[in-house]
C-alpha cells in the first residue's frame, strides 16, 4: 500500500508508540498502514477462533444434554396414542359445538 491521499490517517498521541510501530513495520519490511492492518486482522481472526471454539464447546454440551435424556425428546408410543386420542376427542367436541 502506498502512502497516498487515500492512505489511512495514522495519528498517535504517544510519540513512543508511533516510533515503536514504525520500527516494527520497518523490521517487517512493510508500511505502517500494512503493519497495523495486518495486526488488526490477526487479532480479529484470533477473536473469531476463540468464539468458534466456545460455540463448538457449547454445541457439544448441548448435544450431550439432549443425548442424556432421549425419552423427553421422543414421546413414547403410548404418549403419542394418548395425544392422538385427545385430538380426536377435541375435534368431536368442536364438531358438536358447531352443530348446536
Amino acid at each position: 500500500m502506498s502512502d497516498s491521499k487515500t492512505a489511512m490517517s495514522l495519528r498517535f498521541p504517544d510519540p513512543e508508540q508511533r516510533a515503536a510501530i514504525a520500527a516494527a513495520a520497518k523490521a517487517a519490511g512493510v508500511s505502517m498502514q500494512e503493519y497495523i492492518l495486518s495486526a488488526a486482522l490477526d487479532r480479529a481472526t484470533a477473536v473469531e477462533r476463540r468464539f468458534l471454539a466456545g460455540f463448538k464447546a457449547s454445541m457439544d454440551r448441548s448435544g450431550e444434554a439432549f443425548a442424556a435424556e432421549p425419552g423427553s425428546l421422543d414421546p413414547s408410543a403410548e404418549q403419542r396414542a394418548a395425544e392422538q386420542e385427545a385430538q380426536r376427542e377435541l375435534g368431536q367436541h368442536q364438531e358438536r359445538g358447531h352443530a348446536a
